[in-house]
């Protein structure tokens, strides 16, 4: 099993970005402004609470990450290269750390459903946007 110190940064730049990403792609997929703090508050309890309790060290370490995009970033650009690093992602651990494929895996989509099911439950758009990220990562 790696942590951090196990990559580059701009590996852990990228595995950040799909990991973290997915849930700021899942919230800005569908932009309802009373949402938004409700999902920014389940985001940050989803990070607080993997960071002692995550299934390896990498999500352990990728826990106490904040999000690698800026509250101005655009959309558009949170969701092409919250895809692209998820991609990446998974052919780097599958290279580096095979072992920890299938919780990464997990940690990407129970971050996207956390945030999606924060306020009002999972709109449809939200969904979609799972769905997306699932065949994303392979699963």
């Amino acid at each position: 099993m790696a942590g951090k110190a196990d990559f580059t940064d701009a590996e852990w730049l990228a595995l950040r970005k799909g990991s973290v990403g997915a849930g700021l792609l899942v919230s800005v997929s569908d932009r309802d402004f009373t949402d938004s703090f409700g999902e920014a508050s389940a985001l940050a309890k989803f990070l607080a609470d993997h960071r002692l309790t995550g299934a390896t060290q990498l999500v352990r370490d990728l826990a106490h990450e904040g999000t690698p995009f800026g509250v101005t970033t655009p959309p558009d650009r949170v969701r092409d290269e919250t895809m692209a690093s998820i991609r990446s992602s998974m052919a780097l651990l599958a290279e580096k750390s095979p072992d920890d494929v299938d919780a990464y895996r997990q940690f990407v989509v129970d971050i996207a459903n956390a945030v999606a099911n924060a306020k009002s439950g999972t709109s449809q758009v939200e969904g979609t946007m799972i769905e997306q990220i699932r065949e994303a990562l392979g699963s």
